[in-house]
């Protein structure tokens, strides 16, 4: 995947996190550790014995809250970070819901890899589980999660609009969504530049090569290269039937690959991963583009100079044209086998509303998809998810294939290392391989 999942804490100050991306620039909340409730183990251990047991792993931590009729048993999948924090919320929701007992076995299984157990076993799969967005057609696909049908219009009211589409397929809503902080946004230094010169490229090296001081971006990153194509309105989705789209040879993109060669060969142009960027933020690099998860390092690096703002527009086609970019969210589901669809669809609901997303960034800083939340005094100070708020409006749902990545980044690569081919057999090449089967 080629996208960042939050799922490191930003307590404090935000802290990384929304499926290590690019060329997964970061895996920070692919947590590999394998759980399994204590139901499972005794299962394994009837049939294979203790020692096929041991081999499954530690039972989940288990909860159990008294009610007042029928026991309601369900299974959650959350991050090892997240782990306290569901449990907390799960709890609490059971005291609202005093009508039922409640039995909540916790499972550690991060959204990076909730497709993958799904898929390897459906039946033993969580009733409610978190995931990236873009793997949700895949989900969906799969037949793994529940449509949305209690209180849909309440939870596309309460949550910002580019998460419901993010969270939905064909126009059905599949999942709630949690947070709305996986994307990516410019920081910078203020010693050197000022916030009008971060409003345009054209103003950032200007001043970055005035300073003697460089412009970092990972062009060969599939993730950010696209911004300058999705900026200059070129398209790049899956249709209904799940097949890409990506039309980035045309007119449009031709215009976005000229920018992108202009910019790679300007004298202030330096590429590489996040640890260039974190290392020389402040000293040789005056800013860059990366998002919340390398907040916390490049403030501790800047100090009272940290500065966080959208992306800048870009000289395409004789035109400023505002960058575009992917935001991604993470989105709680539910599973199609649970046997208890309604029970597990009021959770879900739960774990994602204003108080439980208000609690999420007190306890995490995760950015909330939650409008109300989002439009909050303690949300809105942040300057990162400030930033990543301003720069949402220009911002699509990451709907893209595994095919797209590698040519991407060949393309990107080919262009950092100041090629001079023709940009639309490049193109050409670039689109053929990201739309095969």
């Amino acid at each position: 995947m080629r996208k960042k999942l939050l799922s490191i804490a930003l307590v404090a100050t935000m802290i990384a996190g929304i499926t290590g991306c690019g060329n997964n620039v970061d895996t920070a909340s692919a947590e590999k550790t394998e759980t399994q409730t204590s139901e499972e183990a005794e299962e394994v251990q009837e049939e294979a014995g203790e020692e096929a047991a041991e081999d499954q792993g530690q039972p989940a931590e288990q909860s159990v809250i008294q009610g007042d009729g029928e026991l309601i048993s369900l299974k959650v999948w959350g991050s090892q970070t997240d782990q306290d924090l569901i449990k907390e919320l799960c709890e609490e929701f059971a005291k609202e819901h005093p009508e039922n007992s409640w039995q909540f076995d916790y499972g550690v299984v991060g959204e990076a890899d909730a497709q993958a157990r799904y898929i390897e076993d459906p039946a033993a799969a969580a009733d409610v589980f978190s995931y990236p967005d873009d793997q949700l057609i895949t989900l969906v696909q799969a037949d793994a999660l529940y449509e949305v049908t209690r209180n849909v219009d309440a939870v596309k009211s309460a949550n910002a609009p580019g998460t419901i589409d993010a969270a939905s397929y064909n126009g059905v809503l599949y999942g709630y969504p949690m947070t709305a902080d996986n994307g990516y946004y410019l920081f910078y230094d203020k010693s050197v530049l000022s916030e009008d010169d971060v409003k345009t490229l054209d103003g950032i090296l200007e001043a970055a090569n005035n300073a003697g001081k460089q412009v970092h971006m990972d062009v060969s990153n599939g993730w950010y290269i696209a911004s300058f194509f999705l900026g200059n309105g070129c398209n790049l989705t899956l249709d209904e039937n799940g097949k890409q789209i990506c039309d980035f040879n045309n007119e449009k993109g031709l215009e976005a690959a000229d920018a992108i060669r202009e910019f790679c060969n300007n004298p202030a142009f330096v590429t590489g991963d996040d640890s260039v960027l974190q290392g020389g933020i402040g000293d040789s690099i005056c800013c860059g583009i990366s998002g919340p998860w390398a907040s916390a390092s490049i403030k501790e690096k800047l100090g009272d100079n940290f500065g966080a703002a959208k992306l800048p527009t870009f000289t395409c086609g004789g035109k400023q044209v505002q960058m575009g970019s992917f935001l991604g969210c993470k989105v709680l589901g539910v599973n199609t086998q649970t046997e208890h669809p309604v029970e597990a669809m009021e959770l879900a609901e739960y774990l994602t509303n204003e108080k439980s997303q208000a609690r999420r960034f007190e306890v995490l800083g995760y950015g909330p998809s939650n409008i109300n939340v989002a439009n909050s005094d303690a949300v809105s100070s942040d300057l990162s998810l400030k930033a990543l708020a301003d720069q949402s409006q220009f911002a699509i749902s990451q709907h893209v294939n595994g095919a797209y990545w590698t040519p991407a980044e060949a393309f990107g690569a080919e262009l950092e290392g100041h090629s001079d081919g023709d940009l639309q057999t490049m193109l050409d090449q670039l689109v053929e391989q990201a739309i095969a089967e």
